[in-house]
C-alpha cells in the first residue's frame, strides 16, 4: 500500500490544497492555456539549436551564475535606457515572481492582488509562508486609480500584484492605476506584463515608470509573444537594489547553460519572433467580433485570449466543444469561458464548433 498525503508530515497550510494545473488533452485544437500556437520559425530554430549545441560543449562546467549575456539581451530588447544590472531572469515568470516573494514576503507578511486575477499569485504567496489578501474589481473587471489606491491604503501589503493586461480577463490596466497604487503602498509593487506585447503598440509599458521608483518591478515572459513556453524563461526589470535582493534567495546556478543559450539566441531574432503577434491580435479581434455576432459578450482584451460571457451553461458548452475536438478554459467565473487566439485555422475551428452548439 502506498502512503497518502494524510500519512505524511505535510505543512498544515498545505493540507487540502490542490496543485495548479489546466486540463490537458490530446485534441486537434488546444486553446486553453494562452500559448502561442505558432511554431518558432525554422531559421530561428536552427540558430537556437546551434547555440544550444555550442553550450553543450561546456556542459561539464557550471553555467554563468549571473547569466550576463542573457541580461544584456533582455536590456537591449526592453529598451527604455535599461542596463543589465536592472534585469533578472529565471525559469519562467512564475519563478521570477517566487523570487520576489521569497525576498519581500514570507511569514508574517502579506501579498495583495485584485480578484479575479492570475491564480498562481495566492499559490506562490502561500508557498513562501505569507498571507494572500484579495482585493476587488469593478463588474467589468476594470480598476480605477482611486479605488485601487484606497484598497492598498487600507491593506498596506508588503507585495502588490498588478496584472497588466489582466489574466484571466484580458482587461487593460492604465498607468495611472500603477502610479496611484505605488504612492499608496509601502511595499514592492509588481506589474506583471506577461501579455504586454499583445497590447496596442501606442500604449506605454510600466517600464516608463521605473526611474525614481525603487519599489517598482515590471515582470515579463518569453512564453507568450516569443512562442517559448516550453523553454521556461521569465524576466523582470527593476532598480539594481531589487536585483541584489533576489540574489539572496535564488538557488545556485538556477538558469542552466542550455536555457541561457536558447533564450539569448531567440532574443537575437526578436523582430522575427514578434512578427507572429500581429497575426494573433488579428485572430483575437476576429474571435471577439464573431462571439458578439453569435450573441455572446466578449470582454475587452489586450492579451492573446478572449474571456466571453453570456454562456448559460459553461460546463455543457465546454464539453460540447471538447467533443468537437476543441479545448478551451473554464476559469470559474460565472457564465464565462476563455479561449486563446490561435492560428486562423484554429480560430475558425473554434468559432464553427461554438456556432454548431
Amino acid at each position: 500500500m502506498s502512503a497518502s498525503l494524510d500519512d505524511l508530515p505535510l505543512r498544515d497550510d498545505l493540507r487540502g490544497q490542490i496543485p495548479y494545473g489546466a486540463p490537458q488533452a490530446s485534441l486537434p485544437v488546444t486553446l486553453n492555456v494562452n500559448e502561442n500556437t505558432h511554431p518558432v520559425p525554422e531559421d530561428v530554430a536552427d540558430d537556437i539549436l546551434d547555440a544550444v549545441a555550442q553550450a553543450l560543449r561546456d556542459i561539464n562546467r557550471y553555467p554563468d551564475r549571473e547569466f550576463t549575456g542573457l541580461r544584456e539581451g533582455f536590456a537591449d530588447y526592453l529598451g527604455h535606457g535599461l542596463e543589465a544590472e536592472q534585469i533578472w531572469a529565471a525559469n519562467g515568470s512564475n519563478e521570477v515572481l517566487h523570487h520576489i516573494l521569497q525576498a519581500f514576503a514570507g511569514p508574517g507578511r502579506t501579498a495583495f492582488g485584485f480578484t479575479p486575477t492570475y491564480s498562481m499569485y495566492p499559490l506562490l504567496t502561500g508557498a513562501t509562508g505569507a498571507t494572500y489578501v484579495s482585493g476587488t474589481r469593478g463588474e467589468d473587471f476594470t480598476l480605477t486609480a482611486t479605488d485601487a489606491a484606497e484598497q492598498i491604503d487600507r491593506a498596506q501589503p508588503d507585495v502588490v500584484f498588478l496584472c497588466a493586461p489582466n489574466n484571466p480577463t484580458g482587461t487593460p490596466l492604465s498607468l495611472d492605476v500603477v502610479e496611484a497604487v505605488y504612492e499608496a503602498s509601502r511595499g514592492i509593487v509588481i506589474v506583471d506584463e506577461a501579455y504586454q506585447e499583445f497590447a496596442p503598440r501606442e500604449e506605454p509599458s510600466a517600464l516608463t515608470l521605473l526611474p525614481g521608483r525603487e519599489r517598482l518591478v515590471v515582470s515579463r515572459t518569453m512564453s507568450k509573444a516569443f512562442a517559448f513556453a516550453g523553454a521556461r524563461v521569465g524576466y523582470l526589470a527593476a532598480d539594481p537594489a531589487v536585483i541584489d535582493a533576489l540574489r539572496l534567495v535564488r538557488l545556485p546556478y538556477h538558469l542552466s547553460a542550455l536555457t541561457q543559450a536558447a533564450a539569448t539566441a531567440a532574443l537575437r531574432h526578436a523582430p522575427t519572433m514578434l512578427g507572429m503577434v500581429d497575426d494573433i491580435v488579428a485572430q483575437r479581434d476576429r474571435i471577439s467580433a464573431t462571439l458578439s455576432a453569435l450573441g455572446y459578450s466578449p470582454y475587452e482584451s489586450w492579451s492573446n485570449f478572449v474571456l466571453f460571457g453570456g454562456v448559460k451553461d459553461p460546463q455543457a458548452t465546454w464539453r460540447g466543444l471538447y467533443d468537437r475536438g476543441i479545448l478551451v478554459r473554464d476559469v470559474g467565473l460565472p457564465h464565462t469561458l476563455r479561449v486563446s487566439a490561435g492560428s486562423e485555422e484554429e480560430s475558425t475551428a473554434f468559432l464553427e464548433a461554438l456556432a454548431s452548439l
